[in-house]
């Protein structure tokens, strides 16, 4: 019970950060890469359970929904705690 209340509360903080402005709501392709691993980002897109968005056309910068890829890595490291 308290890792589910720990990653619910790190989730709200990170949620408050992305509201008040003080982080991006985006994260680009490669900082995702960085914080999550390349193997597991890539796994991620590959099944559908993260949606990388283009910011416009040709050399735009790929770009992950924060809120969406931080829910999903919690999630998994809940399933693996239980």
């Amino acid at each position: 019970m308290e890792k589910i209340l720990q990653g619910a509360a790190e989730l709200g903080a990170l949620q408050a950060l992305i509201s008040i402005g003080h982080i991006k709501p985006y994260l680009k392709k490669s900082e995702a890469y960085r914080l999550y691993g390349r193997k597991q980002v890539d796994k991620w897109t590959n099944e559908g359970l993260v949606k990388i968005r283009k910011d416009g056309d040709y050399s735009a910068a790929w770009r992950i929904d924060r809120m969406e890829i931080a829910s999903l890595a919690k999630t998994i490291e809940l399933l693996s705690y239980l």
